[in-house]
């Protein structure tokens, strides 16, 4: 039976050299499985794979989509399951690696059909956010849709605004699109989830950022702050570097916020991943029982 392999984990824990491995030892290609690496000219502050292993290894999903481009998990879901479709006609294996829980969930389970947000609805969301704010847009969530209130980021804009978008285009409530049914796959699915003991991680988050700042984010964020405000920026490191930018903290300070904030992302990660029990996890050293894994289960 054709098989998706699934490579997870938090942020620095050691995902892209593993997957290298992973992905030679089969001879199949890397689907990223990370929400910012598709867009262009962000390749510093996620971390993209380097030109030597793009060479390397095939990629899907890195560096194609331009800055202001919408994209959803739906979106990547249908793209990857098409995807797939072809991949399985040339190899019995195929690998989807990255740290985006929605993005793998999307694949993996499926995700609600969800309307299309036509062009004049999303300007005009994007507007108001800017203008009232998003406390203001909050109430207007809680009162056209208090369920989907009840459970939302509310310190997410982009998750706020996309309810109150499905709201005014159709008239109902988001929640009543929430059917949260899982898809049938025509495939088997391997789930590897990566982790290492707190400390470490910690301290790989630490000398990552550190290394992003020797190979020039601050000059990555420059050359991005005009387009601040678009929804593929909102996002650990450029954020800290605008702040910089902006004269609100010290390049110190910036530095120690996204070092901080890293972490907090990495526990999230972490925390979600370990919700799932069909996760078989493994340290990033263990190539080899990961792949006598995947073979036995495969």
């Amino acid at each position: 039976m054709k098989t998706l392999i699934v490579i997870t984990g938090p942020t620095a824990v050691g995902k892209t050299a593993l997957c290298l491995d992973i992905a030679k030892h089969f001879s199949i290609p890397i689907i990223n499985a990370d929400s910012r690496q598709i867009y262009k000219d962000m390749k510093i502050g996620t971390a993209a794979p380097t030109e030597e292993q793009l060479r390397s290894v095939r990629h899907y999903f890195v560096g194609t989509l331009p800055l202001d481009a919408y994209y959803s998990a739906s979106i990547y879901e249908e793209q990857v399951t098409n995807l797939l479709d072809n991949l399985f006609q040339q190899s019995d294996y195929a690998l989807m690696a990255g740290g985006s829980m929605m993005y793998i969930d999307a694949v993996c389970n499926g995700i609600d059909d969800i309307p299309t947000v036509d062009d004049e609805t999303r300007t005009k969301l994007k507007h108001r956010l800017a203008e009232e704010g998003l406390e203001r847009l909050c109430e207007e969530l809680k009162m056209l849709d208090p369920e989907h209130y009840a459970i939302v980021d509310k310190n997410n804009p982009r998750r706020v605004v996309h309810a109150l978008e499905i709201c005014h285009i159709t008239g109902q409530t988001y929640t009543s699109f929430r059917k949260n049914e899982r898809k049938a796959r025509q495939f088997k699915i391997i789930k590897i989830a990566l982790t290492r003991p707190r400390e470490i991680i910690y301290e790989r988050i630490n000398q990552r950022v550190d290394q992003m700042m020797a190979d020039g984010l601050l000059d990555e964020a420059k050359s991005l702050y005009s387009h601040r405000h678009l929804n593929a920026l909102n996002t650990v490191g450029y954020k800290e570097m605008f702040a910089y930018l902006d004269g609100t903290w010290t390049i110190s300070e910036a530095v120690e916020r996204m070092k901080g904030n890293t972490r907090r992302y990495a526990r999230k990660q972490l925390t979600w991943f370990k919700k799932d029990p069909e996760m078989t996890w493994f340290s990033p050293d263990d190539k080899d029982q990961i792949i006598k894994h995947v073979e036995q289960h495969g």
